[in-house]
C-alpha cells in the first residue's frame, strides 16, 4: 500500500516514532551520567536530529527499519555494561508504552463523537501508530549491531562472547537486509508483531 493516502499518514507517525525511540535512548543516558547524547543535540524529539535516510526509507518500504544511532560513551556510566543495555532497551520501551497509550486512547476515548469522517482518520493513524512502534521495537530488539537487541545481549553474555557479538557490528546492515529478504524470518516478525497488536487492540 505505497500510495498519497499511505504516505499522508505514514511519513508523520514514522517521523514521530523514531523521534521518541531515540530521545528515551538519549534521555536515559544523559540520567544515567553520559552527556555525550545531549553534546551531540540528540536530547530532542526533533525528527531531523534522528532521521537516518537508509533506516527511514526502509520504514517506508518495508515498515522495518532504523534511526541514527544515539551517541553514548558508556565509560560515563557507573556499570558500563548494565548503562548500556538500560539505554538500549529504552528505545524499544518507549514504543511499546507509546503503542499501549494510543491503544488505551482508542478504546476509552469517544472519537465517535467527532463524526464519522474525523473519526476514521483518527483511527486509521492512532492504528498505524500503534502498529509502527510496535514492529520498532521488536525489530530493535533483535540482537545483531548496531540495533537495540546487541547492547542488551552484551550485557548479559561473558565478556568474551560480547566481544564477539561487538565484533558482528561491520557486518550488521549486511546481515539486517538479508533478514529482512528472508521469507520464514519475515514470516516470525510479522507474527509476533501482529500477535502483539491484536493484544493492544482485540
Amino acid at each position: 500500500m505505497f500510495n498519497i493516502q499511505y504516505l499522508l499518514i505514514s511519513l508523520p507517525v514514522i517521523l514521530i516514532t523514531i523521534s521518541i525511540h531515540e530521545f528515551a535512548h538519549a534521555k536515559v543516558a544523559d540520567m544515567l551520567g553520559d552527556p555525550t547524547p545531549r553534546l551531540a543535540g540528540r536530547l530532542t524529539l526533533n525528527p531531523i536530529s534522528h532521521i537516518d535516510p537508509i533506516g527511514f526509507l526502509m520504514l517506508l518500504l518495508f515498515r522495518f527499519g532504523w534511526a541514527k544511532p544515539v551517541p553514548i560513551n558508556p565509560y560515563n556510566f557507573a556499570d558500563s555494561r548494565r548503562g548500556s543495555a538500560v539505554v538500549g532497551l529504552a528505545g524499544p520501551l518507549s514504543n511499546f508504552f507509546t503503542a499501549w497509550v494510543l491503544a488505551t486512547a482508542i478504546k476509552f476515548l469517544p472519537f465517535s463523537a467527532m463524526g464519522a469522517g474525523i473519526s476514521d482518520i483518527i483511527l486509521a493513524v492512532a492504528s498505524y501508530a500503534i502498529w509502527i512502534n510496535i514492529a520498532l521495537a521488536v525489530f530493535n530488539l533483535i540482537p545483531i549491531p548496531p540495533l537495540d537487541g546487541s547492547h542488551i545481549l552484551e550485557a548479559v553474555l561473558p565478556a568474551e562472547q560480547a566481544a564477539s557479538l561487538q565484533g558482528m557490528a561491520p557486518y550488521g546492515f549486511m546481515i539486517l537486509v538479508m533478514i529482512l529478504l528472508f521469507g520464514p524470518t519475515q514470516d516470525i516478525l510479522a507474527l509476533i508483531i501482529n500477535s502483539l497488536y491484536g493484544l493492544l487492540l482485540p
